[in-house]
């Protein structure tokens, strides 16, 4: 039984991403599909990465830091790599941390001066 492949038309479409987004994961080597002539195609191992990109994305992740991440997989294996994620998603949710507090600062703020604002009218 041959592993399911999706062309690159499908594998744009089973992700929700632009050809041109796909193209670029290639050319900074996060993905790396199988060629025949000009056509590409993805096979299991190249659409778990595709979700594990995407999900580093939604997390806020660097494209850098998910391609070294990924390498270290293939060079140090998945206790390494699982040991890296876990440096990566503490930095990354102390960022994101900062990040909400900046939002809720900035959101007082607002809502302090709307209610001012609001309170002159009447």
């Amino acid at each position: 039984m041959s592993e399911a492949r999706l062309s690159f038309k499908e594998m744009c479409a089973r992700f929700d991403v632009t050809p041109r987004t796909l193209r670029y994961y290639e050319y900074i080597e996060l993905l790396c599909p199988d060629r025949e002539g000009r056509s590409r195609f993805y096979g299991p191992r190249e659409q778990a990465r595709m979700k594990l990109i995407l999900r580093g994305r939604r997390f806020g992740f660097q494209l850098e830091d998910i391609r070294q991440w990924l390498l270290i997989y293939g060079k140090e294996g998945t206790k390494a790599q699982m040991r890296a994620f876990l440096d990566m998603a503490d930095r990354q949710l102390k960022d994101l941390a900062d990040q909400r507090a900046q939002i809720d600062e900035a959101m007082a703020e607002l809502t302090a001066l709307r209610q001012e604002t609001a309170a002159n009218l009447s």
